[in-house]
Parts: C-alpha cells; sequence; structure tokens
C-alpha cells in the first residue's frame, strides 16, 4: 500500500476534496495509476465482482455508451477485488475496451481508500466517482447492495464537467 493510498483509507473523500491516488494492476497486469491521467477527466467506478449480473449490466451500458465519456474526455476506469486473470477474461467474455483495475491485493485497498470497502463481505460497494482534469472529485454516488447505477446520472455529471 502507497503512503498516500494509506492516509487516504481514514478519509472517504467528497466532491471537491482532491481523489486518493492509487496504483493497481489492470487486466493484463500493466500498473495503471490514477494520478497519470491528471490532465483528463476520470470515471472511477467501484463495482463487486466481475461477471455477475448488475455489475455486467452495469458495465456493458458504460461499454455501449463509451462516446459519452471520451466526448468530454473522461477514461473510464472501473474497480474490482477480482484478481487479474478473472478481469482479463471477463472483458474479452464481455467486450470491454476500457481498463479493469484489480484491488486484489492488498484486498480491497483502493476500495477502502474510496470508503466503499465492504469487510464483512470482502468486496467494493457500488461506488462512483468522477474526477476532473485537477484530481479534484466532481460527482460522488454510492449505491446499496442489489441496486444498479442509474446511467443518466453519469450523463448529467459528465456534462457538469464540460460546463465546468
Amino acid at each position: 500500500m502507497t503512503a498516500a493510498l494509506a492516509a487516504a483509507s481514514v478519509h472517504v473523500p467528497e466532491v471537491g476534496e482532491t481523489a486518493p491516488d492509487f496504483e493497481l494492476p489492470n487486466q493484463f497486469g500493466e500498473p495503471v495509476r490514477l494520478s497519470s491521467f491528471r490532465g483528463q477527466n476520470v470515471v472511477l467506478v467501484f463495482y463487486p465482482f466481475a461477471f455477475s449480473g448488475i455489475c455486467t449490466g452495469e458495465l456493458c451500458e458504460i461499454r455501449d455508451n463509451l462516446a459519452v465519456f471520451e466526448d468530454a474526455s473522461a477514461t473510464v476506469l472501473a474497480v474490482s477485488v477480482d484478481s487479474k486473470f478473472s478481469l482479463r477474461a471477463y472483458a474479452v467474455q464481455e467486450g470491454y475496451s476500457f481498463d479493469l483495475l484489480s484491488d486484489f491485493w492488498p484486498h480491497g485497498a483502493a476500495a477502502s481508500a474510496y470508503g466503499v470497502f465492504d469487510p464483512d463481505t470482502g468486496m467494493a460497494k457500488r461506488g462512483t466517482f468522477i474526477i476532473d482534469a485537477t484530481g479534484q472529485v466532481r460527482y460522488k454516488v454510492v449505491n446499496p447492495r442489489g441496486q444498479a447505477r442509474d446511467f443518466q446520472e453519469y450523463r448529467a455529471a459528465i456534462a457538469g464537467l464540460e460546463q465546468g
């Protein structure tokens, strides 16, 4: 765990605050560091598990509407506690062209830094954080277990970035 991640794990980022930095491997094992995206918007999507029904539906909706994010110069990073191996199989099966990041070890550390790790179940909650080009959280939503996120809220939040 990086020092920045350890310090951030105590505080849940709110809208207007700096997003906690992290580095996680993507589905190919390549390291992805959040701070390397400064200068562009990031849509950080935490989800419980690869191959599960609601998660697949949500990520497929993002996949099918990726232009909404690209038009706003926003990069989608999807994070779960699955291993990079499962994430690679999941990305291939579903045709995801965005990075799926593995928060496998230390287990749930990035999700914890964002306040969306559930230690009782060992998985991330459905949390979305839209981070602007300066690294500030501009939008945040955490949905209860079993409740999918509303894609229209993404559209509205992305539109807000374009105006801001």
